[in-house]
């Protein structure tokens, strides 16, 4: 009861100090961050999968658990960076700063588990070899560090620049964001029309989207895979594998499910170093995450209505937010609940559908 007295006396506080930014305080860490990432993706690429192989459930698990416990570690250091001198204000912010981190982070591991299954439905349709899946989602991972900085670091500049003048709204004095009022009714939108869409890309004919006519408007394509190869030579002509087409409808797929993580976190906080950081450690972790799940992911049907609310309680923060301020640590608490309800009702009431389906495929 102390520490939520405590945060409530600091608010005040913490509103006029919380645009601080990490790259403000400690420049240094910007530098750590980034060389702790290379150093891992290097591990990752160039020692412990130097040789394409299908990535077993042991490996998967390790490298989880090294991507969630390197990101926990960094909220310490998120936490440690703004408790400036051990003061009860400095905590609270330190406390909000850290909250914010954690609650974008695990909003954009959710969310990003939708990732998963259309992996699944990719590397079905193009019949991608499983120890190829590696390589593929690597370089999927590559491109998503350069879109997320591009999306972060450019809605936070657009948002700073989108604030209407002061205007006396219900009696209160507020200032409305114009892009943060239009990503909150977009995110209520998507969370209710992504209640009942789990099914809909089970049938798309992925040779035809954005990212494989892409590849293919710069070259031939050849039938079959050259083992872990993107070109093969075949009659004296350089040609792209499928594999590269695969690629690039997974970096356009990862583009399109950026569109909704993305604006859900600028919800969380207007510190894009706090927001990148979050998000790339997610986005690393989800290979390894995918390998963990893929045989299991029937097991999470409930999880899709999970990600709704969360949408859908995102876009209703931004559209209140010029009048009532919910707290990260009360964002993080909800976001964790609804995650935790629905891995629980998935397990308790799995999905009957699945059984259906084998059924139909068996006849």
């Amino acid at each position: 009861m102390y520490s939520v007295h405590l945060l409530l006396l600091s608010y005040n506080n913490i509103t006029q100090v919380e645009h601080q930014s990490i790259l403000e305080l400690h420049p240094g860490l910007v530098w750590g961050f980034a060389v702790t990432v290379v150093i891992m993706l290097l591990l990752d690429l160039g020692v412990f999968n130097k040789k394409s192989h299908e990535v077993s459930s042991k490996e998967a698990t390790i490298w989880s658990i090294v991507w969630i416990s390197l990101s926990m570690v960094f909220s310490g250091v998120v936490y440690w960076v703004f408790n400036t001198d051990g003061s009860p204000e400095s905590h609270a912010l330190a406390v909000e700063k850290f909250t914010q981190y954690q609650a974008a982070y695990w909003i954009e591991k959710a969310l990003s588990v939708d990732n998963l299954f259309v992996f699944i439905l990719v590397f079905g349709f193009f019949k991608v070899p499983k120890f190829l899946h590696h390589k593929v989602l690597f370089w999927g991972i590559i491109g998503a560090l350069i879109f997320r900085a591009i999306f972060i670091f450019a809605g936070v500049g657009l948002i700073n620049l989108t604030y209407l003048p002061e205007m006396n709204i219900f009696g209160e004095a507020v200032k409305i964001n114009v892009v943060m009022t239009l990503f909150g009714l977009f995110l209520v939108y998507a969370g209710i029309k992504s209640w009942g869409d789990g099914d809909d890309d089970d049938d798309e004919d992925y040779s035809n989207t954005a990212g494989a006519r892409l590849i293919k408007s710069f070259w031939k394509v050849s039938d079959n895979y050259d083992g872990d190869k993107f070109f093969t030579i075949q009659n004296g002509i350089k040609m792209a594998t499928p594999l590269l087409v695969v690629v690039g409808v997974i970096e356009f797929t990862d583009v399109l499910f950026a569109v909704d993580s993305i604006p859900a976190i600028f919800a969380i906080s207007n510190d894009p170093f706090i927001l990148y950081t979050s998000n790339i450690f997610a986005i690393l972790g989800l290979r390894s995450l995918y390998f963990l799940l893929a045989n299991f992911i029937h097991m999470f049907s409930k999880l899709p209505y999970g990600l709704a609310i969360i949408l859908s309680f995102i876009g209703v923060k931004m559209l209140i937010a010029p009048w009532i301020h919910i707290p990260s640590p009360v964002s993080l608490g909800i976001v964790g609940g609804v995650l935790v309800i629905s891995v629980l009702l998935s397990i308790i009431f799995p999905e009957k559908e699945e059984e259906k389906k084998e059924e139909l495929d068996e006849k």
